[in-house]
Formats: structure tokens, C-alpha cells, sequence
């Protein structure tokens, strides 16, 4: 991945944040006024143009807005974003629930993607080792811009009338990380493109694991989606074993 500057970095840091905020493309103008860099709006223009030609940023239409790519997306996530503090009124309640189900792997699937679409507005999924699907919170998709296509939402909910295609995309995450991000831009289905899947493995026992994550729009919110699939993975795992 090439060096970005400071300067650069918090350009990028601050389109990401805003385009996250706003869905729309992010302008100089914007930027200058609503973000303290210290440079002028001339400058942030020179430096916007320099991020789009190394991938980090494109530029949707004819104006001089951009949004991050899938790259300037992932250097975000991994090397400018700061993971936020869950509410601890929201843990407790997450906890109270789960462990009221304690050992029962269905009630607590169906729990666990329920706690995840409630608090982060997304479809929770789950996948145990069975391959039985959990998923819930399907209608919270339509709040968002990138849903307002019927046939992005309808393929999107035909995921989980075609297993072998939703396994194929859990499937095309790779590397050791805990958490593993995924972006429809990077995969071949045109109607997933503005997309992203955010999900981890739960532990059922020694030996046997499961899928737990979301589905939501390419510029969820990071910093809290994060941080709330770890603590239900840890919660369903800490459940689930004897």
C-alpha cells in the first residue's frame, strides 16, 4: 500500500468521516469549512486529485466531490479510525439477554443477529455449523440510500434463498483477522457494489465455529459496527461453551 502524508491522511480521514455522515461526495468546500487542516481550499483540491490517482478516492460524477474507494476505505479502518466505546447500558442489556439463553445455540443465533440489527440499524446474520441461517432487522436496509433500489434490497435478501452464493461471499475473506470486512465493489455482482459484510467466527465448541455478523451499506459506520460484532461474537461464544 503506498505512503500517505500526514497532510493526506486526514484528508482522507475526514472524507471518509463525512461521507459516511452524508452518503453524498465530499467537496473541497466542505472540508475546508467544517475540518481544521490548516490548508487552503486549493490545496485540498491538489491533494483530493493526488488521493483519486492512487486509488484512495474516486470521483463519481462531473463535480469535484469524491467518496473512498474500497481502498481509501480499508486504509481507514486499519490505519485512521479509532474503534468507539460501546454504552455500557447497551452492553448490559445485549448481556442480559443473551445469557438468558445460555447453551440454546437457536434462541441465542436468533438473539445475537436481533441485538445487532437493533443497535447498529443493519441486517444482523448468523450461520451456525449446520448452516442454518439467522438473520434479522431486513426492513432496517430500506433506511438507507443504497437501498432505495428495489433490486439491490431484493438481491441482497436473495442471499439467504441461495446459500452456496452467501457462502461464496463469506468465503472470498481471507487473512487472519478476527474481523473480516468485506466490499461489493470488490466482487463481480453489479448489485452489490455499494454493500459491505462485516462478520467474524463464533465458537460453538472446541471444535466447531460459526458466522455471526451484518449486511449494510459500503460506508457503514466503522468505528461503532466493530467494536458491536466483537462484544455479541464474545457474548454467543461465551454462551455456547460449557
Amino acid at each position: 500500500m503506498v505512503d500517505l502524508t500526514e497532510r493526506q491522511q486526514a484528508l482522507l480521514k475526514a472524507i471518509v468521516e463525512e461521507y459516511i455522515e452524508s452518503a453524498d461526495p465530499v467537496g473541497s468546500e466542505v472540508i475546508e469549512r467544517k475540518y481544521n487542516l490548516g490548508v487552503s481550499p486549493a490545496t485540498i483540491r491538489i491533494e483530493m486529485g493526488k488521493l483519486t490517482d492512487m486509488g484512495y478516492l474516486r470521483q463519481p460524477h462531473t463535480s469535484a466531490g469524491r467518496s473512498p474507494t474500497s481502498q481509501g476505505m480499508r486504509f481507514f479502518i486499519q490505519e485512521l479510525m479509532k474503534e468507539k466505546t460501546l454504552p455500557v447500558t447497551a452492553e448490559v442489556s445485549i448481556k442480559d439477554k443473551m445469557m438468558s439463553q445460555k447453551f440454546k445455540q437457536e434462541k441465542l443465533c436468533k438473539e445475537a443477529v436481533l441485538a445487532l440489527s437493533q443497535r447498529l440499524n443493519m441486517l444482523g446474520i448468523a450461520i451456525d455449523d449446520e448452516g442454518q441461517q439467522y438473520f434479522a432487522g431486513a426492513s432496517n436496509i430500506l433506511d438507507w440510500p443504497e437501498f432505495y433500489d428495489i433490486d439491490v434490497t431484493r438481491y441482497v435478501l436473495s442471499l439467504f434463498d441461495e446459500n452456496p452464493r452467501l457462502k461464496d461471499i463469506i468465503g472470498r475473506a481471507v487473512g487472519t483477522e478476527p474481523i473480516q470486512i468485506l466490499f461489493g465493489e470488490d466482487m463481480e455482482f453489479e448489485y452489490l457494489r455499494q454493500t459491505g459484510f462485516v462478520f467474524t467466527k463464533y465458537e460453538a465448541s472446541a471444535d466447531t465455529t460459526g458466522i455471526i455478523g451484518v449486511i449494510g451499506p459500503a460506508r457503514m459506520n466503522f468505528p461503532l459496527v466493530l467494536p458491536y460484532v466483537k462484544y455479541v461474537r464474545n457474548l454467543l461464544t461465551e454462551a455456547l461453551r460449557v
